[in-house]
């Protein structure tokens, strides 16, 4: 059996990014991605949006980590080459009771340390985009999009250069807690029968995160939530859209409406909605949905041809909390929290995941550095 100081399982972004601190700080790290390719989950089917950390409750790792990853994201990007747009976002009110919204969400974000919003008036935000329909709109100039798979793979170079090991196709099949040595406690077993004892062990496993900490063995389940699998659905734009910024309307229970974002070669997107799906693999999209989204869309571009959309693709948020609850929180689990020495399970990192993914690394680094309890 081979012995290794860290295993991260999953190899999207969230999971690369905690390869890579752990690396940087001088660990041996091997991470573990069932797939044969690096982020072709959660992270490969979204709107590669960064945020600006606007919407998230004071004091929740949702807030607190969005902020500081989009700092620690655009820093990066800038570093390393990674390719990005701030672009910039209008959040929309179409109708004039849902002013009073934006109001709100302005106080919102200056409670999560988000001070560069700007309230518009119809007028000035037409000024900003002809096209737009709205009573009023909030301007958030720190919101921009990113080449995701080019983040990954800088993290993945990171993280390999610093002499951490990814194993491609190496799903996980059992992990023993407190079943190893003194030096190792912590038993892993993939699908091709290797065996491998670490120190610590990282639960990065995006859609699968939450049904992998449930078969732990020696881990109190009754501390885990359920899984829960809200699709969103996109469609593309047929032509050329007339906005420059991202426009997104005022916010539902469950996501961020049918929101229009732009890729970095400037085409035009629509989505995700939200459909409680049972089965995670269920990432066909209907293309009936799309009579739903003009409806949506045209509440703040009226000029939205007939025929322009057309079924793009569909991602799954990994969710711990189910149709009739709040949006729940990140769940991160360290050792204080179950128990076990050198566990960490990373559960419900749906959107802001991406944003947040430098400071939930630097995060996970702090609950499994030696000095903590």
């Amino acid at each position: 059996m081979d012995a290794v100081d860290v295993v991260v399982i999953g190899a999207g972004v969230v999971g690369l990014a905690v390869a890579r601190a752990l690396a940087l700080a001088g660990r041996e790290v091997w991470v573990l991605e069932a797939e044969n390719a690096v982020g072709t989950g959660t992270s490969a089917r979204n709107s590669e949006v960064i945020h600006a950390g606007i919407y998230y409750p004071a004091g929740s790792l949702k807030a607190r980590l969005c902020v500081q990853g989009k700092f620690l994201l655009y820093a990066y990007c800038a570093e390393r080459g990674v390719k990005h747009q701030r672009l910039g976002k209008l959040i929309v009110a179409t109708q004039a009771e849902q002013v009073s919204a934006l109001m709100g969400m302005v106080e919102k974000a200056q409670a999560n340390g988000v001070h560069d919003l700007e309230m518009l008036n119809a007028a000035q935000a037409r000024a900003l985009e002809p096209a737009l329909a709205c009573e009023a709109a909030l301007l958030s100039p720190s919101t921009g999009v990113i080449d995701s798979h080019g983040l990954m793979l800088a993290l993945q170079g990171d993280m390999e250069n610093a002499g951490g090991l990814l194993a491609l196709v190496s799903p996980v099949r059992r992990i023993g807690l407190r079943q190893g040595t003194a030096q190792h406690p912590i038993h892993v077993c993939t699908a091709d029968g290797t065996e491998l004892a670490c120190r610590a062990l990282v639960n990065a496993a995006g859609l699968n995160a939450v049904s992998l900490a449930h078969a732990m063995h020696g881990l109190d389940t009754q501390l885990l939530p359920k899984a829960h699998y809200a699709k969103g659905n996109y469609f593309t734009l047929v032509g050329k859209a007339p906005f420059s910024r991202l426009i997104y309307p005022v916010p539902e229970a469950a996501g961020l409406g049918v929101h229009l974002t732009l890729d970095l070669g400037g085409q035009a997107k629509f989505g995700p909605d939200v459909q409680w799906v049972q089965d995670p693999s269920d990432l066909q999209v209907d293309p009936r949905r799309g009579d739903a989204f003009y409806a949506e869309i045209r509440r703040y571009w009226p000029g939205l041809p007939d025929g322009a959309l057309q079924a793009g693709y569909a991602g799954i948020r990994p969710k711990i909390s189910g149709p009739q609850s709040a949006s729940a929180d990140f769940l991160i689990q360290g050792p204080g929290d179950h128990g076990v020495p050198g566990l960490v399970n990373l559960l419900g990192i749906e959107s802001p995941g991406l944003t947040s993914s430098l400071a939930i690394a630097q995060h996970v680094a702090r609950l499994l550095s030696p000095n903590q309890p």
